[in-house]
C-alpha cells in the first residue's frame, strides 16, 4: 500500500489576513514552503487583507519578512493570485505587487480549488 506522504497532492491556500497584524500568513507561507520542497504542488488566493502579504519592498524591523517567505515560495513554483476587488478596494495598484503575484477574480480562486486535494484559509 502506497504512503499518502508518497502521494503528490494539490494545496490551495486563501490568505485573508494582513501580513503583520497575526502570525497566520507567516505560519501558511512556511507550510507552502515546506510542502513544495517535499514535492507538492501550491496554489496560493491573497484576497480581504492578505492582498498586503503580496506588496513589494516589505521591509519590517522586528518579524520575520513575510514578503521574503512569499518571494522563496513563488520562487519555488507556488501559482500566487490576489483578488483585484480586494486590490481596488484597498486602493492598491497591480504595480504595486510582488514579481509573481497576477490580480484575478473569485473566477481564479475557484479554479485554484476546483484543481485542489486540500483547501486552507487562514
Amino acid at each position: 500500500m502506497k504512503n499518502l506522504s508518497d502521494k503528490q497532492l494539490t494545496f490551495t491556500i486563501a490568505i485573508g489576513s494582513g501580513q503583520y497584524t497575526t502570525e497566520r500568513p507567516y505560519t501558511m507561507l512556511r507550510f507552502a514552503y515546506t510542502a513544495l520542497l517535499d514535492g507538492h504542488k501550491i496554489n496560493i488566493f491573497l484576497v480581504e487583507d492578505g492582498i498586503w502579504v503580496g506588496h513589494k519592498n516589505q521591509d519590517p524591523t522586528t518579524y520575520d519578512n513575510v514578503g521574503q517567505w512569499l518571494a522563496n515560495v513563488i520562487e519555488e513554483g507556488a501559482k500566487v493570485l490576489v483578488c483585484g476587488v480586494c486590490m481596488k478596494a484597498r486602493g492598491m495598484k497591480e504595480d504595486e505587487l510582488m514579481e509573481g503575484c497576477t490580480p484575478t477574480t473569485m473566477h481564479g480562486f475557484l479554479e485554484m480549488c476546483k484543481e485542489a486535494d486540500k483547501i486552507l484559509f487562514a
